[in-house]
Parts: C-alpha cells; sequence; structure tokens
C-alpha cells in the first residue's frame, strides 16, 4: 500500500486549477485555554474548484473554518485569500469580503419569509422602501436555478430543513460568493435531494465558484470532489486529489493508523467467545430519515457487541432508537423475543436499559448537582416517597458505587464538575449501574479521558460483561473494538454493513467494511414497517 504522509502538516498540494490558489491557509494556530486546537494547520483551495475537508470529531476542522470566517481570530499563521491578505473580523466580513457559509444547522429566520431571508440585510429599496415584487421576483428565480419551485411570500420555518438548506445555498449565491463552505449539507437531504445539490455545486464550479465540502461520507466525496484535504488532532495531515487515494487510504489517514494485525493494549478483559443463544436484545431493520437506511444489531447477555464506523455512519442515531430517545420510521426493537418499540427513555430505563451518551457534559452530568445527586439521578423515583428522597438508602448507595468504582471525590456532596473526565464518566457509570441494568448502551465511554481511567473503565466493562450484564459499546478506537468485543457491527451510511466475531475482529476488516461498506458478513435489513 502506498506509504502517505505521516501526521506532520503536508506541503500545499498544486490546485486543480493549476494557478494561484483562491485560499490558502498556511501554519494556523489557535489555542483555547492554553489548549491547541490547531497546530500549524493548512489548507489550500484552487478556484473554481470542490475541496473536501474531512477529519474526525475534534480534528479541527470547524475550528479551521470559523479562524477563516473571522468568528475566530488566529493566534499564528497567514491567510491569502484572492490574491491578497485576508484577516476577517467577523463572519460578516468574510461574508461581503466574498466567502458564504451554510452550516448544518441552518442560521436563519424561521418567522421571516423564504425572500426576505435570502436578502437579508440586502434588501432591494427605493426612496429607503423595501421593493417587495422585485426582492420576491429574485428570490423566486434564484431558487429555480437550483431547481426548487416554491412560494417565496411563505415564511421559511414551514418548509422542510431540506428547503432551508437550499434557502440558504440560493442567498449565498445571490451575494456573488467566491467560495461557499457546506458542512454537512446533505444530512438531511434524501436521495433526490443531494443529486439537486450536487448539481448545484457542479453549477458553481464551472462559474468559477470554489466549494468547501464538510462531510464524512465517503461515497459523496469521492461523487463531488476533485481535491481533499484531511485533519487530524488540529493538524492538516493529508492533502491531495481525490483520485490519487483510495478509501482505505482515507480512512487510515482519518485515524491515524496504517493497517496492521498487532493489537496493542487496553484495559480490557474479555472472557472467551461470544455467547450463544438468542439475543437479550435485537434491532433490525431500524429506518430515521436520512440517518439509519437498514440498521441492526443483536445483543446477548453477558456479550460487549462493539458499533463500529466513521462519524456520521449512524452509530449514535441507532443507539437512541434503541433507548427510545427517538422514534424510527421502520423496523424492529425486541428484548427478549418480545416487541419493545420505547416511546421514551423512561420506557426503557424501566425495562432495564442504561445509556451512557457521547456528549458528557451536555447529556450526561449535570454541573452544578453534586456527586450524590448525579449518581442517584436516575433512581430518585425509588428513593423518595411522597416526594421526600430517603438520604440514608442515597448514602448507602453513593457509598457503595464510589467504593466499587473507585471514584476519586473529596466527599459526595463534592460539585460533580470539580471531578476529571474520567472519574465523572465513572459517576455516569455508577449511574446507570444503580439501576440494575440488564443492558448498558456505553457511546465512546473513554472519550477524552487520561489513559489510567481510561483502562479502569475498559477493564470495569469487561468485568461487567463477565457478570451477566449485556453492553452495547460505540467506539471510535479500533483497539477497543478488537480487545473488548465479542462481536462487532458495522455501519456505513446509516446501514449496517458487516458482523464481525471471534478472529475475524481484525484492524483489516473493520476499515475494510468502514471504508468500503462491506464486509465478511452482510447484514439484511428487512423492511418492517412500525
Amino acid at each position: 500500500m502506498t506509504t502517505l504522509p505521516s501526521s506532520s502538516a503536508s506541503p500545499p498540494a498544486p490546485t486543480s486549477s493549476g494557478g494561484s490558489p483562491l485560499l490558502d491557509m498556511q501554519g494556523i494556530q489557535k489555542s483555547f485555554a492554553g489548549v491547541a486546537a490547531l497546530a500549524q494547520a493548512s489548507l489550500t483551495v484552487g478556484a473554481g474548484e470542490v475541496h473536501a475537508l474531512i477529519g474526525q470529531n475534534g480534528a479541527g476542522k470547524s475550528t479551521m473554518i470559523k479562524v477563516l470566517t473571522g468568528a475566530y481570530q488566529r493566534d499564528g499563521g497567514s491567510i491569502t485569500f484572492a490574491g491578497g491578505p485576508a484577516a476577517f473580523s467577523s463572519p460578516l466580513a468574510a461574508q461581503l469580503g466574498g466567502i458564504a457559509t451554510i452550516y448544518q444547522e441552518v442560521n436563519l429566520i424561521a418567522l421571516r419569509t423564504v425572500a426576505e431571508n435570502i436578502f437579508l440585510g440586502r434588501e432591494p429599496k427605493k426612496w429607503g422602501l423595501i421593493q417587495w415584487p422585485v426582492m420576491n421576483a429574485e428570490a423566486s428565480r434564484l431558487l429555480k436555478e437550483l431547481g426548487i419551485s416554491l412560494d417565496v411570500t411563505q415564511p421559511l420555518g414551514t418548509f422542510s430543513t431540506a428547503i432551508q438548506q437550499m434557502v440558504a445555498l440560493a442567498r449565498a449565491v445571490s451575494i456573488n460568493a467566491r467560495l461557499v463552505i457546506m458542512d454537512e449539507p446533505t444530512s438531511s437531504l434524501n436521495e433526490r435531494e443531494v443529486e439537486t445539490l450536487f448539481g448545484v455545486i457542479r453549477g458553481l464550479k464551472d462559474r468559477g465558484v470554489s466549494v468547501i465540502f464538510v462531510s464524512h461520507r465517503l461515497d459523496e466525496l469521492y461523487a463531488v470532489c476533485d481535491r481533499i484535504t484531511v485533519m487530524r488532532d488540529g493538524r492538516t495531515v493529508y492533502a491531495g486529489n481525490m483520485a490519487d487515494i483510495s478509501r482505505l487510504q482515507l480512512v487510515e489517514q482519518m485515524l491515524g493508523r496504517e493497517i496492521k494485525n498487532e493489537g496493542a493494549q487496553t484495559g480490557f478483559v474479555k472472557s472467551g467467545a461470544g455467547k450463544s443463544g438468542e439475543p437479550l436484545l435485537k434491532a433490525e431493520g431500524i429506518r430515521l430519515g436520512q440517518r439509519l437506511s437498514g440498521a441492526s444489531v443483536a445483543v446477548r447477555q453477558g456479550e460487549v457487541v462493539g458499533l463500529a464506523g466513521l462519524l456520521g455512519s449512524g452509530r449514535s442515531e441507532l443507539a437512541r432508537v434503541i433507548f427510545g430517545a427517538d422514534t424510527p420510521d421502520a423496523g424492529t426493537v425486541t428484548l427478549d423475543g418480545q416487541p419493545a418499540h420505547f416511546r421514551t427513555p423512561a420506557e426503557a430505563i424501566r425495562a432495564g436499559l442504561g445509556f451512557c451518551s457521547e456528549d458528557r457534559k451536555a447529556e450526561g452530568i449535570i454541573p452544578e448537582l453534586s456527586v450524590r445527586e448525579n449518581l442517584t439521578l436516575a433512581i430518585l423515583p425509588r428513593l423518595a416517597r411522597a416526594g421526600v428522597v430517603d438520604t440514608a438508602r442515597q448514602s448507602e448507595i453513593v457509598d457503595r458505587f464510589v467504593a466499587q468504582l473507585g471514584i476519586k471525590t473529596s466527599n459526595p456532596d463534592q460539585p460533580i464538575r470539580e471531578l476529571s473526565g474520567g472519574n465523572q464518566q465513572k459517576v455516569l457509570l455508577a449511574r446507570w449501574l444503580a439501576t440494575d441494568p440488564r443492558l448498558l448502551i456505553l457511546d465512546e465511554p473513554t472519550r477524552g479521558i487520561d489513559v489510567g481511567a481510561k483502562a479502569e473503565i475498559q477493564r470495569l466493562i469487561g468485568e461487567l460483561a463477565q457478570d451477566g450484564l449485556g453492553v452495547l459499546m460505540i467506539s471510535s478506537e479500533l483497539e477497543e473494538l478488537i480487545e473488548g468485543c465479542h462481536e462487532v457491527t458495522v455501519l456505513h451510511d446509516g446501514h449496517s454493513v458487516a458482523r464481525l466475531s471471534g478472529d475475524r475482529i481484525t484492524e483489516p476488516e473493520l476499515l475494510h467494511a468502514m471504508a468500503q461498506g462491506a464486509g465478511a458478513q452482510d447484514i439484511p435489513a428487512p423492511q418492517v414497517r412500525l
């Protein structure tokens, strides 16, 4: 296999246009509270070029874009745009300078009309009055160029997210932007709408407009992009032509590792092969908008099952459906062979499920509450009578789990925000263990914690499975999947594409399935309507 650049920043590759680049960002540095978010990062985009910008969570993509558009001021490095130095003071300044950004979460005004959103701040006026017929006619024309025909006098909020994204794109076109940045633009679009969007992007390219295309869907990158920049840990690790790098090499660059067979050391203790018998929980053919398109997984008692896939593959979405946080459009979920379509997480908890979210700070801990309160949050109904918490019983439970999990805290009444990330994660694990669950769903359980705490949590997960608990674990770290799981299901673009077990859980097999959308064993996705 071709050897690609290491984690050090690569020199900018020639642009597809062959001339001077439209955008050249070199040596970009940005830190927050002393922590480097960007370190000598680079990005070079040619005129009339569709350029992919990819990387895992925390790679630095969003920070790079915000530095370019003036949302953040860089700490070091240089930016050249359209032949001259660029230092935009705000996103508005960047827009006036010819850079339009379309975010995944549409940042327009839902209560204003479609036409007003397209021309917001630039309304055509005569004698100080807005020329409504002119503005509406021009808005209609712009949307028709994008293949959209609708009543532009209606509030934007009455239309789907897909239409709102097209309106945002029409706004970008209307300001005659020379560079359009699209952040996960297809996440809410169906197949026909994606094709329409790609047609628009090709049209922009023909007009000499450049596009930075941020996406985790490899099929889309190869379909529409000319060149690519890969970021990892705040650095640019690869820049080159799409045609010169395979999907497998892209995955290797994103993850920062080449294919090899020797395993790395983790704290997992895995007991033999996976369990036999009927699954404790089974999800089949799960569909959820454009995010899941036939996802399936099964977990047996005493088994750790991994969910693998690139960012955007649908791992967290599948977990949320199983836990009742989202309602699927189709598919079946069974617990002990019986239908288990949980309408709310509360129903899932009562049935014996627990769920540690990927975002510990936003969806896990309550920072201002104590360790005691955070740990017993899920069992408060059991601890309270007539609205009064049995503090003696609560203390007994808290003390038991603090000792069992080795949670380092000065006392149970210490605010959880003062604990380290690893100890916060242990409190969240204890919260769900206190419910005496049968199945525990863990979304990136060791992300963002130190090596020591990581090994402790990995060991604990293995021991929980040995004690008979079923564990569904989402992880982006191949070592965790290889060494900690009895079985791994791989997702690709919302679809389960491979189920690996035993000695088939290897780095080459995982990387191949993640990159190509195929694996050792295809998983059927029955079309069952709910």
